[in-house]
């Protein structure tokens, strides 16, 4: 992650737009704002921006459709959608389209800056010496590096994941066989406690078998009615000598 990440801060509410760029200033963000999607696309085209803060509700359009576009022309810019607390269908809506949170309004911007730090770790590779030996995990026909976040398949033909699903692929890669609940995944991606209306873990859940269908032996993840998920792949980590 680079020195003073750039966040764009799409809202239509002016009030909101000038006190996120004062918060996120003062907490080390360099910060662009957009009061609706027009100006968002002009924004984009121009700048490069580590994250983007989007309403869903915008005037001259849908933040939803502004976050299915990224996903084809900019897949690995995260996006956190801001969301009128009565907007769960928008929120399951964004998740399916690749955003990789939420936040409900009225919102503490403590709470935002936390979500802002928390997707850009999953997002961006830590910036550290590499070791000699790097750990790569063989799953099913497929092979996913962490150090440099990568996954690709029996061809050597990337998988493009978002940060989140990269992070809740390995949780199951890390406990292969092993049941996890809802509550169990949700904390060990996004340490924080569940939402009863919580369904980000469903979502990701779903998108990733969309991603991982030729695994040979059938499906990659097992439902357990009231149980959770469960990884029915062998898994396979082996050391890469650098």
């Amino acid at each position: 992650m680079q020195s003073q990440p750039h966040i764009l801060v799409v809202d239509d509410d002016r009030e909101i737009r000038t006190l996120l760029q004062r918060y996120l200033d003062s907490q080390g963000f360099r910060v662009t704002a957009a009061a609706d999607r027009r100006e968002c696309e002009q924004r984009l085209g121009v700048g490069q921006f580590d994250l983007i803060v989007l309403d869903v509700m915008l005037p001259d359009g849908s933040g939803l459709d502004i976050c299915r576009g990224l996903r084809d022309r900019k897949p690995h810019i995260p996006v956190i959608l801001l969301t009128a607390l009565k907007e769960d269908v928008d929120r399951i809506i964004g998740l399916e389209l690749g955003a990789d949170d939420y936040l409900g309004k009225p919102f503490n911007p403590r709470e935002l800056i936390a979500r802002i730090r928390a997707v850009l770790r999953r997002s961006t590779p830590e910036e550290a010496p590499a070791p000699p030996r790097a750990r790569i995990y063989r799953f099913a026909s497929y092979r996913l590096e962490p150090d440099t976040r990568k996954v690709t398949d029996a061809q050597g033909v990337a998988v493009d994941l978002t940060g989140a699903e990269f992070d809740l692929l390995q949780v199951f890669l890390d406990r292969p066989g092993r049941l996890l609940s809802r509550d169990q995944l949700l904390d060990l991606t996004q340490g924080r406690e569940r939402d009863p209306l919580e369904r980000s873990v469903d979502v990701l859940v779903s998108r990733l078998r969309r991603k991982f269908t030729d695994t040979g032996d059938g499906p990659l993840f097992k439902t357990v009615r009231n149980g959770g998920y469960q990884l029915t792949a062998r898994v396979d980590t082996v050391e890469s000598h650098a």
